[in-house]
């Protein structure tokens, strides 16, 4: 962020400062403690689990200079009510003050899957430009799109920010933090059809990324998504259009590899720049040409883009990560979250990579609503329609996919009895695919193959 005082942070986010209101923050602000380094603004968040002021003296120890707190603690600091409205008031401000210093552009995106994909492809091209400051994670709520905007300065040319929605007004308000000068809808999907109750409905929600653009701004649309399609009346400005097929600007036909990786001719204008992505997957294609579409409407020449993306390695964990245990076993983790077109897409991957039997380790998918156990039913017809060998189901949530899997599927209550059943079975050769929703954490089911 700008080099702030104590006390001016008081006065930006309407707070009584205390200790030394001289004190001048210099770095980020940052909310575990673990992770703070000299000059850092610790916000000490009351959580379910934890309760950051009582590591404050901690996070001073490791540098932090200041602490934003709802009671005074020990060292120097601002005193509010809410820290989250606190610090979305300090992003907005230090986003203000950079923007009118330098020449930073703000690169928001968001999708009902892929978001975290595209925006480490997008720092990674950006990061072979110039400064560039990208959301870590999944950090795409109220948290933690403050604390990315709080991490730029006045050297950051691209800041790139993820924005999720669990309901109609989420994304506007991150754009209040956040206005973007480039906006891109990735998808529009079934993920929190539970909390919106409709395609449309997420359709609204994602739509308020393009609303907030200026008209000087550029909007970034997936052609082959109708619903985000329909989105390019709500941008009076310029807008590019990605896709695999039909009239585009971007035109980016995605085939695998015999190893599994996608491999894409991006077509833009007259020309065409051939590139084989290093992640295993179709899906990683379509990343791959949103990124170079949101690229472009940042101004990149297209052979910048294209040799970076040869380059790209992940940088977020659980998504589609390959890996290979000592007795043989293939072991494709894409355990961090599901919804049914991320499912899909999974098993579309372990089929196209598996040479010797394809297995497939599927949890629940949350937050379906009323449709959850019909989407779960697909997703077992899709395995079976893909000739997958073996579905191992876990738990309860997710049985419906045994339904569609019909006899290729094996059904297990807890996570224990799938790690001890697959440990019995699998040899060298096999392909697991491990995919479920964030709160199953199969990433522990993973774990367990590796050690093995």
């Amino acid at each position: 962020m700008i080099d702030v005082t104590v006390g001016r942070i008081a006065e930006i986010v309407g707070g009584r400062a205390f200790g030394d209101l001289d004190t001048i923050v210099t770095g980020a602000a940052i909310v575990d403690s673990r992770r703070a380094t000299p000059g850092d603004l610790f916000v000490a968040m009351a959580g379910e689990s934890t309760d950051g002021h009582d590591h404050v003296e901690s996070a001073l120890r490791a540098g932090a200079v200041a602490t934003l707190a709802q009671r005074e603690v020990p060292g120097s600091g601002v005193v509010v009510i809410d820290p989250l409205a606190a610090v979305a008031e300090l992003a907005r401000w230090s986003l203000a003050q950079i923007r009118a210093q330098s020449d930073i552009t703000v690169v928001a995106l968001t999708g009902s899957q892929g978001k975290t994909s595209v925006k480490d492809l997008l720092a990674h091209i950006f990061e072979s430009n110039a400064a560039t400051i990208a959301a870590e994670g999944s950090f795409n709520n109220e948290l933690g799109v403050p604390l990315t905007v709080l991490r730029a300065g006045l050297d950051t040319r691209w800041l790139v920010v993820e924005m999720g929605a669990r309901g109609i007004g989420h994304i506007e308000y991150l754009c209040s933090i956040a206005r973007p000068d480039v906006a891109a809808v990735l998808n529009v999907g079934t993920a929190h059809m539970g909390e919106f109750g409709s395609v449309e409905a997420i359709g609204r929600a994602k739509g308020e990324i393009i609303s907030a653009l200026k008209s000087s701004g550029a909007a970034v649309l997936n052609a082959g998504d109708r619903v985000v399609a329909e989105m390019a009346s709500a941008h009076s400005g310029r807008t590019i259009t990605f896709g695999a097929d039909g009239d585009v600007d971007l035109l980016a036909p995605v085939t695998l590899n015999h190893d599994g990786h996608a491999e894409l001719v991006l077509r833009i204008g007259g020309d065409e720049f051939p590139v084989t992505i290093p992640q295993v997957g179709y899906h990683h294609g379509i990343n791959a040409a949103a990124a170079t579409a949101i690229a472009i409407a940042c101004g990149l020449e297209p052979a910048q883009i294209v040799n970076a993306l040869a380059t790209a390695t992940p940088r977020s964990h659980m998504r589609m990560e390959v890996a290979r245990t000592s007795n043989g076993i293939l072991v494709l983790n894409d355990a961090y979250n599901a919804n049914p077109e991320s499912m899909s897409a999974a098993l579309e991957t372990l089929a196209g990579v598996a040479r010797g039997r394809s297995i497939a380790v599927l949890g629940p998918m949350l937050e379906l609503g009323d449709s959850s156990d019909e989407h779960h039913r697909r997703i077992g017809l899709k395995a079976r329609a893909l000739g997958v060998d073996r579905v191992v189901v876990v738990g309860h949530s997710a049985k419906p996919i045994s339904e569609g899997a019909g006899d290729r599927a094996e059904y297990c209550e807890s996570m224990d009895v799938a790690i001890n059943t697959l440990l019995a079975s699998l040899c060298s050769g096999d392909t697991v695919l491990v995919k479920a929703s964030r709160g199953i954490a199969m990433e522990n089911l993973v774990a367990a193959l590796m050690a093995a």
